[in-house]
């Protein structure tokens, strides 16, 4: 009985190395297949927390248009890029998903409202956005069904940000809203002076926020308790970017002012020293460099550490777009109807789009892709 025991082992034995040896061997096969589907992720408005506008993934450095997609109206609201999908908004209140790969819509989900500035934040299974109706939307990423829904006072234009299972998102109610990322329940909310439109960053538990109230604020994440506020003198629309010890962000007093977060004061404020115009546009933060869009209708350039000029590069019509900085190269949005690609070092002009319309809608890179939407609807996948 042992002989016959052992032959049946080894035969065993046998097989399963046979079988092995075949699944490794088409495993090892597909691996170079596996190995150009590009990876990356963009999941919120300015690619994290931090709002830092800076891309881990470099495009190409010639960019080819790989797709667009048409039918979404006119979109102000940025793209968001998770998982091989991308998330848009349509200016008539569907959430798009559309396959990064082909630019095939997945799935379309109805607000039921309109969709303002407010762009798709992207974790956990889920994507949330806000429209102006007020309403707060988490949708299912794998086939875009509600999740829940929180209402607000007022019209929402501001961006969520996600982090550590809260959904932090502003209202035009005045109030800062802490949301439970899987429930939808409110956790805190905070009272402003005015409108809340610009997006919160987070950096280490703490939420810093610009407003239209003229104070820029530092907000404890886990139970909404305001740690310092500082006034501003101007009436701010843009988002903070923070990072280390600073906060920036651009004014319509037509400044950029430069936040130290430990001293809590101003350390400096850029202007135009030829022209008074509003900075709208969010700003990016990249090796020491603040580069943002102006409504003087150029891009600008500043030395974090002195606020003081690097370079200018000027358009046709004012950039609300907020600049993305990926591997030495500046992305950008005007609404002189043109995508441009800016050396981040001098400011030149590597290469420009004609969209045909206006480019309000900031930037998503990852993958290996550029998505950006424009005014009369269409969305460019690039790459």
């Amino acid at each position: 009985m042992q002989p016959r025991s052992h032959e049946r082992t080894k035969k065993t034995a046998l097989v399963f190395r046979v079988f092995v040896f075949s699944w490794l061997h088409f495993t090892v096969a597909a691996l170079p297949a596996l190995a150009q589907v590009p990876t990356g992720n963009w999941s919120q408005f300015r690619g994290g927390p931090q709002l830092t506008g800076a891309a881990a993934d470099a495009p190409p450095s010639t960019l080819t248009l790989r797709w667009t997609y048409e039918g979404a109206d006119g979109v102000d609201s940025s793209p968001a890029i998770a998982d091989g999908s991308v998330y848009a908004a349509s200016g008539t209140g569907d959430l798009l998903a559309i396959d990064l790969a082909s630019g095939k819509l997945r799935w379309k989900y109805a607000t039921g409202g309109m969709i303002g500035e407010s762009s798709p934040a992207v974790g956990g299974g889920a994507v949330f956005i806000g429209d102006l109706g007020g309403i707060v939307h988490a949708v299912n990423v794998r086939d875009g069904a509600r999740l829940w829904t929180f209402k607000t006072g007022s019209e929402i234009k501001s961006s969520p940000t996600l982090v550590d299972g809260v959904v932090l998102i502003g209202s035009y109610d005045t109030h800062l809203y802490a949301l439970d990322a899987r429930s939808g329940k409110l956790r805190w909310k905070l009272q402003t002076d005015g409108p809340v439109h610009a997006t919160p960053a987070v950096l280490n538990g703490t939420a810093y926020i610009t407003g239209c109230d003229e104070n820029f604020r530092a907000v404890r994440v886990s139970d909404g308790r305001v740690l310092f506020k500082i006034p501003t003198g101007a009436y701010t629309g843009a988002s903070p970017v923070v990072d280390g010890d600073r906060a920036y962000f651009g004014t319509f007093n037509y400044e950029v002012l430069a936040v130290d977060l430990r001293a809590r004061k101003i350390v400096w404020r850029y202007a135009n020293p030829e022209r008074s115009f509003p900075f709208y546009s969010s700003a990016a933060l990249v090796d020491g460099r603040v580069t943002v869009g102006g409504r003087d209708k150029s891009v600008h350039a500043i030395d974090a550490k002195s606020g003081k000029a690097v370079w200018t590069f000027a358009t046709r019509a004012r950039v609300d777009s907020s600049p993305v900085v990926a591997a030495g190269r500046v992305y950008v949005g005007s609404s002189d109807g043109h995508l441009y690609v800016l050396d981040a070092a001098t400011g030149q002009k590597q290469w420009e789009f004609d969209a045909g319309a206006g480019v309000t809608s900031s930037p998503a890179i990852a993958a290996g892709r550029v998505v950006i939407a424009a005014q009369d609807g269409r969305i460019y996948c690039f790459g």
